[in-house]
């Protein structure tokens, strides 16, 4: 495991934990909670940054590469996708839907570490 994966766990913990509360409450999403799974893209947009470097540094994915780019691109639709969600349905719901955001963008991480190394 590497870094990325461990920035990755934490901040899409931290904002799964966030959302989850904020629809145990029974509130709408707001800034806190949308701002929450915006911190987990942004994570993930390091990751690709970061992946791109190694890249063309010369560090090889010992998996297929299709694969890894595949989950990242994945990965980085799902919390843009739950936000819009969000926005059009201001529902204590939207607020479990992007509580799995950062859940799902941790057990991605987790394959993507596995196909890299």
């Amino acid at each position: 495991m590497d870094a990325y994966f461990y920035i990755i766990m934490t901040v899409g913990l931290i904002s799964s934990g966030i959302c989850l509360v904020a629809g145990i409450l029974k509130r709408a999403p707001n800034d806190v909670t949308i701002l929450s799974v915006a911190a987990v893209e942004l994570t993930l947009v390091i990751y690709l940054v970061g992946s791109i470097i190694r890249v063309v540094a010369g560090e090889p994915i010992a998996g297929e590469a299709w694969e890894f780019w595949g989950y990242l691109a994945t990965a980085m639709l799902l919390p843009p996708a739950a936000v819009y969600w969000s926005i059009l349905e201001r529902t204590r719901w939207s607020n479990f839907v992007l509580a799995a955001v950062g859940v799902t963008a941790l057990v991605m991480a987790a394959r993507m570490n596995q196909i890299w190394y």
